[in-house]
């Protein structure tokens, strides 16, 4: 049974109508893998369409001339990965043991990401892809001259990452609170004003005491009372004109119809007109009455008015105090008391805030404490096993070494920790260590990579790990270690590297070569897995270049069979 079957991710990929590949399927075997060509042959499509399948931002430059989108699509067997099994369940976007990502990019720079068919954002991509796949590029090196990448490194390798980021989230909760404290205490003094100020105006609108309906009312009774001797006088001069004057209402209806009633004969077309003079009569009458009544009840006190002028004098009064209108005094004087309420009872007390933030130094302490512990073992074997690669590397001098350092900030706590983690090197014997970017030249500089990447690797969780051309500077019989080094992390896990090394590509499992052609003026790209006798000329292609001599093919053959052979 294959031995390497078990850790299988990444089976398929497929390009199309992107930069010069038409149409490019890879059918992606267990163990290492090498994709080889010659400079400018499309290499790096394989890799970019890699990186945009698991998240990486898109170029609407890439697309292929004349086409209007460019898909790519990676499938991989997740049987032996429950982290992305369970990731997708959670989402409901599995589907048995494989897993499809999907990139499309059209030519306007718009793209969609696709899970399984599904749509979905490119942060989901690049989760998923980060349990997926691992791509290491040859300018990676670049980043190994700041301290944030030695910081992840040495917590992947420890398996720390989780701990390193409740630390983060312990520190992230000590300095919000920290902040809330400082704000609150430098706005004590604007704080306790205010509260002042909100019990003098809540103290003295509730002595107002405003009803719901009192102002309506009293400038209703205020108008009454002011213009009392006006209404008096009118009702009067009505209570006249119906019932008490000369001629009044009622006598007049009375008499008119008296007449009606006189006629010399009975006309039945005016009883009805009878009826009703005499239904008007009653209505004066007692319209009269009414008058006189209001007359007799009315109450023109002008002590009342006086009152009622106050009290509205001071409503208004208040009103204008607060800038507002009279009306919304009730609901002006509402919201200042939820306001003072707030002040005094709903917001944290200094010294309740005071005691949050000391719980939460108290828990970053005992994380960054746990921490501390786990990265300085991690750390230790980090070390020694990179001397070892460096070594193997022909490196035997350089003295690798993880440095730790107390962060700045005044004894505070830091989203690192309790400590700063650099990577340092001394080059020669009886030289102290420096950091990387201050003594190691270029080619030291990749090699000293690749040992910490192949360390890094020994303990990733990710079944599928790339390089891309991370053997750039290297030649040789270290070239030959390094193909040595790959060949050995794929037989516990899969690799995929792009290499310019013959040595290297000589020791993988599988090879594979891209290659560029025109045809009716169109430049296409393709990918071809490479049987014996193809890999042999293809070897043979990188150590001695188009003019392939018997004696460059015969060392060829040898460097593949020893390749091989070396393995088994």
């Amino acid at each position: 049974m294959d031995t390497h079957q078990e850790s299988l991710m990444l089976t398929h990929l497929t390009v199309a109508n992107y930069a010069v590949a038409e149409k490019v399927e890879l059918t992606i075997r267990e163990g290492m893998t090498t994709l080889t060509g010659e400079t400018g042959a499309g290499k790096s499509i394989v890799m970019d369409a890699l990186s945009l399948v698991t998240g990486a931002r898109a170029d609407a430059g890439a697309v292929r001339e004349g086409a209007d989108r460019a898909d790519l699509s990676a499938v991989f067997d997740l049987s032996r990965t429950p982290e992305a099994q369970q990731w997708l369940e959670e989402r409901e976007l599995d589907q048995e043991n494989d897993c499809v990502l999907r990139r499309v990019i059209r030519r306007d720079g718009r793209s969609r990401g696709y899970i399984n068919g599904q749509p979905c954002t490119l942060t989901d991509l690049k989760t998923l892809g980060s349990m997926l796949m691992d791509i290491h590029s040859q300018h990676q090196h670049q980043s190994l001259l700041k301290r944030e990448t030695h910081h992840r490194l040495v917590d992947e390798f420890g398996g720390n990452g989780e701990l390193a980021e409740q630390v983060r989230a312990a520190f992230r909760e000590w300095r919000e609170l920290n902040r809330k404290l400082e704000q609150a205490s430098n706005q004590r003094d604007e704080r306790n004003a205010r509260t002042e100020l909100l019990r003098y105006q809540v103290e003295e609108l509730d002595r107002l005491a405003l009803g719901a309906e009192e102002l309506e009312q009293l400038e209703a009774e205020q108008k009454q009372l002011a213009n009392g001797e006006s209404i008096l006088e009118q009702c009067h001069e009505a209570a006249q004109c119906c019932s008490e004057g000369e001629p009044a209402a009622v006598s007049m209806l009375e008499h008119a119809r008296q007449r009606l009633e006189r006629l010399p004969i009975e006309v039945p077309q005016l009883a009805e007109t009878c009826q009703m003079l005499e239904e008007a009569r009653i209505q004066a009458e007692e319209a009269g009455d009414n008058l006189r009544r209001f007359i007799d009840d009315y109450d023109c006190d002008p002590q009342r008015l006086k009152e009622v002028e106050e009290r509205l004098s001071w409503i208004y009064q208040i009103a204008r105090k607060h800038q507002i209108q009279p009306q919304e005094i009730r609901e002006h004087q509402a919201s200042l008391r939820a306001e003072l309420d707030e002040l005094e009872n709903g917001s944290e007390s200094l010294e309740q805030l005071q005691e949050r933030m000391e719980a939460a130094r108290t828990e970053w302490n005992r994380l960054a404490d746990e921490l501390s512990s786990a990265r300085r073992q991690a750390a230790e074997r980090l070390d020694a096993g990179v001397g070892e690669e460096l070594r193997r590397l022909s490196m035997p001098d350089i003295q690798f070494q993880t440095h730790f350092s107390a962060p700045s900030g005044d004894g505070q706590p830091a989203a690192s920790g309790h400590e700063e983690m650099e990577f340092l090197v001394s080059t020669n014997a009886g030289q102290s260590a420096r950091p990387l970017g201050k003594v190691a030249s270029g080619g030291e500089l990749s090699r000293i990579s690749l040992a910490i990447q192949v360390v890094v690797a020994q303990t990733s969780t990710i079944p599928t790990l790339v390089f891309d051309e991370v053997d750039v500077g290297i030649g040789g019989g270290v070239a030959e270690v390094v193909g040595r080094l790959l060949r050995q992390l794929g037989e516990s896990g899969q690799i995929l590297c792009v290499t310019h090394l013959p040595q290297v590509a000589s020791q993988a499992h599988q090879h594979m070569t891209v290659s560029k052609f025109t045809e009716d003026e169109q430049t296409y790209s393709t990918v071809e897995n490479l049987d014996s006798e193809e890999r042999i000329r293809e070897v043979a292609r990188m150590l001695g270049g188009v003019d392939l001599t018997e004696q460059t093919m015969a060392h060829a053959s040898e460097m593949v069979q020893k390749g091989q052979a070396t393995h088994h």
